[in-house]
């Protein structure tokens, strides 16, 4: 995703980061940390992208994210085990309880979802998934558009400046016609709703091909939760909403599904990925690790931090509580806030579901470079 300087600061409730013992981690020995270290070196060619492009206090805190990189990297034949992979961490970070007065830290879910398409339009395939347009302009940079959301993030260059970008209902009325940016053709809008949602996806052509597709910029409207909307309007209560009962609701009502999705003016651009893509991209351009990325609000964390969250409700995999240690690899523009994550829960079905019954409280501890 192409980086750049915000134009303002993230407007951000006060949070303070506190230095504990590792041992104050619930469950910290228990987790399998050569994961987590498997994605934190996933992320350290992108690290020093992104540092180079810094300045200030960012750069400086930048720098020492990637000298725990490098270090890693130096250290990569060596570790093999959760306990080698574990003493890296100890060694190389010291984790901070956030500590803030806003509502308690919110976890949700996100997937790749796994779709039909055609590359042309015809028969059920009707429903056009959008290249990015050449006169769409970045008001922010990619990595602070979740941070900043509130605001618009991207716009329409013309001959005198720029103007706001069409929004999801007059593009889906037409705006882009004619245009040739049609990248793939859905046979749900439905679905191509909720691609927008989750920002990636697999697409599955009639020859058998198969392609992966990936955010590349959004018309710059803030991102409306229609899930709220239809609370607020009464058609859902609080208690039943989850992304599966949306999509239900939305499925069920096709009448009113256009006008209820159009609600969210925010509309999203993809591009295709390579075949050697083997995951999503998140917003450091690497590729998403089931389970141990997360987005997080660049306004508090920088991409690339390793968090510790603990959420005791949360048991995607049985019994035990999600006690895990995940690198922030990606934003969201729903995701605000010094405690709010997204968690990847991968690609398919099986990580659909889960991700559409997450909504859990949760405890961020941050790892913060010992050179920091």
């Amino acid at each position: 995703m192409p980086l750049g300087a915000p134009t303002s600061e993230p407007v951000s409730l006060a949070a303070a980061f506190s230095p504990v013992p590792f041992a104050e981690l619930p469950g910290w020995r228990d987790e399998d940390h050569l994961a987590a270290f498997q994605a934190f070196v996933r992320s350290a060619p992108a690290l020093r992208d992104a540092a180079a492009r810094a300045s200030g206090k960012t750069k400086a805190a930048g720098a020492a994210l990637v000298a725990a990189a490098d270090l890693a990297l130096s250290k990569l034949a060596d570790i093999a085990t959760r306990d080698a992979a574990r003493a890296f961490f100890e060694q190389a970070f010291v984790p901070h309880r956030v500590e803030h007065k806003s509502t308690p830290g919110l976890l949700t879910g996100y997937y790749e979802p796994v779709l039909d398409a055609a590359r042309q339009a015809g028969g059920a395939f009707r429903v056009p998934v959008y290249r990015r347009p050449p006169d769409l302009v970045n008001l922010v940079g990619e990595a602070e558009r979740g941070a900043l959301a509130e605001a618009p993030t991207h716009a329409r260059k013309t001959a005198s400046g720029v103007e706001p970008y069409a929004t999801r209902a007059e593009i889906e009325e037409g705006a882009l016609a004619g245009q040739g940016l049609e990248l793939i053709w859905l046979e749900d809008p439905v679905d191509a709703f909720f691609l927008h949602v989750q920002g990636s996806g697999r697409v599955r052509f009639s020859d058998g091909q198969s392609v992966r597709i990936t955010y590349d910029g959004k018309n710059g409207h803030p991102y409306t939760s229609i899930g709220r909307y239809l609370i607020d309007n009464g058609a859902m209560s609080a208690e039943e909403m989850s992304l599966g009962a949306l999509k239900v609701w939305l499925t069920a009502h096709p009448d009113e599904a256009r006008s209820v999705m159009q609600q969210n003016k925010s509309f999203v651009f993809f591009r295709a990925l390579g075949s050697e893509a083997d995951a999503p991209l998140g917003a450091l351009g690497t590729g998403l690790s089931d389970g141990r990325s997360l987005a997080v609000d660049t306004g508090y964390h920088a991409l690339g931090t390793p968090i510790y969250v603990s959420a005791p409700t949360l048991k995607p995999g049985g019994e035990r509580s999600f006690e895990r240690l995940m690198i922030a690899q990606d934003v969201g523009s729903a995701i605000r806030g010094p405690e709010r994550g997204d968690i990847y829960f991968g690609s398919g079905e099986d990580a659909g579901r889960l991700a559409g019954s997450t909504k859990h409280t949760g405890r961020f501890f941050v790892l913060l470079p010992r050179d920091a």
